[in-house]
């Protein structure tokens, strides 16, 4: 394939959204829509009838045709990648990759077509499990990145010269800050938003937001991390400790009785733990108990001191400042923000 050239066919910033059967249709819709409604909805809004388009989005895929997505849906394409002039922006949706997938040729077509895109000086920008094919593609090697909380352990191993930083929800590095990655879930919107800020102006950006509502991720990924991040399988005697301690993770001294259960010295414990789930046994403990007080947060209406408790620590302003330290929110914080949320889910809440 050619490498791809520049175009002045369209005046206005192009933006390359990468679609593949692995893509999430909504999306991929999602920001050709915000892209698209730049400048055009909000004069809707305030004088009665629709502005223009500020910015160019089209979709574009290794081959030509409409792709049936991981969830069975549709993605029309407006070009394939060969008949596309390097644009703007490419922006990588997310993809429904296998956690423990290794490392295959599945996107090797574009990841060739997102280095071309990358040398010739376009933005590239991904959401999601999407900054796995720009990782793929070697774009993230020697640089910090971020992709969904869920998949920053696969990245780490499979691109171990990539600086993975899980607690981010948006990351911009690389030469130029030309390297954009917005963490899991719905940051994909603060992607879209940083996008339209970077190539139109602010006012814009803040435009989209009021009319589609959007809440910057400013928190982070922290509040939304599992501990499944450090689930393994292969090491049957951690594996053992580890269904233990999720029984008695408010007992005290958790880390000398899984030591004990084990059979091995404390020294040879704590290195093979560390080996099998990639945290000593300690902050696997904390880690523990941190989600179990979310639960309880979440869920109830226990004062802290008693939440922290119930999870295993004596000291309330101790158990306050490790979960600010995980998490990125005080306990407090964290009950209004997602009890709330659960509620609403729940039905309790009503508008």
């Amino acid at each position: 394939m050619d490498r791809p050239t520049r175009t002045t066919a369209s005046p206005l910033p192009r933006i390359a959204i990468v679609a593949t059967p692995l893509s999430s249709a909504s999306v991929v819709y999602g920001l050709y829509e915000m892209f698209k409604g730049a400048g055009r909805d909000w004069p809707v809004v305030v004088e009665g009838q629709f502005g223009q388009s500020v910015l160019d989005p089209v979709i574009v895929a290794a081959q030509p045709g409409p792709i049936t997505t991981c969830n069975g849906l549709p993605i029309r394409v407006d070009m394939p990648m060969s008949d596309c002039p390097v644009p703007d922006v490419v922006c990588v949706p997310e993809s429904m990759l296998g956690l423990d997938e290794r490392a295959t040729g599945t996107f090797e077509r574009e990841a060739a077509w997102l280095r071309r895109c990358h040398a010739a000086g376009s933005l590239m920008t991904a959401a999601c499990s999407g900054a796995m094919l720009l990782a793929q593609a070697g774009l993230l090697d020697g640089h910090e990145a971020t992709t969904h909380w869920a998949y920053c352990e696969t990245m780490q191993r499979r691109h171990p010269a990539v600086r993975v930083q899980p607690q981010r929800a948006l990351m911009v590095t690389g030469e130029g800050h030309r390297l954009v990655m917005a963490g899991g879930g719905s940051s994909w919107m603060d992607l879209g938003l940083y996008v339209i800020a970077r190539c139109v102006d602010v006012e814009t950006a803040m435009q989209v937001a009021r009319i589609m509502l959007i809440d910057w991720h400013q928190v982070g990924q922290q509040p939304f991390a599992r501990v499944a991040r450090s689930r393994q399988t292969e090491d049957a005697l951690i594996g053992r400790c580890q269904a233990w301690i999720a029984d008695h993770y408010a007992d005290p001294a958790p880390v000398a009785a899984m030591a004990q259960l084990s059979g091995l010295p404390a020294r040879s414990f704590q290195r093979r733990f560390r080996q099998a789930t990639g945290m000593a046994p300690l902050e696997y403990v904390h880690t523990m108990r941190i989600e179990e007080a979310k639960h309880l947060l979440e869920t109830g209406d226990l004062p802290v001191a008693a939440v922290a408790q119930e999870v295993g620590y004596d000291d309330a302003a101790f158990f306050g400042r490790l979960f600010r330290r995980q998490v990125n929110l005080t306990p407090p914080q964290y009950r209004r923000r997602f009890g709330g949320l659960r509620a609403a889910l729940s039905g309790k809440v009503h508008a």
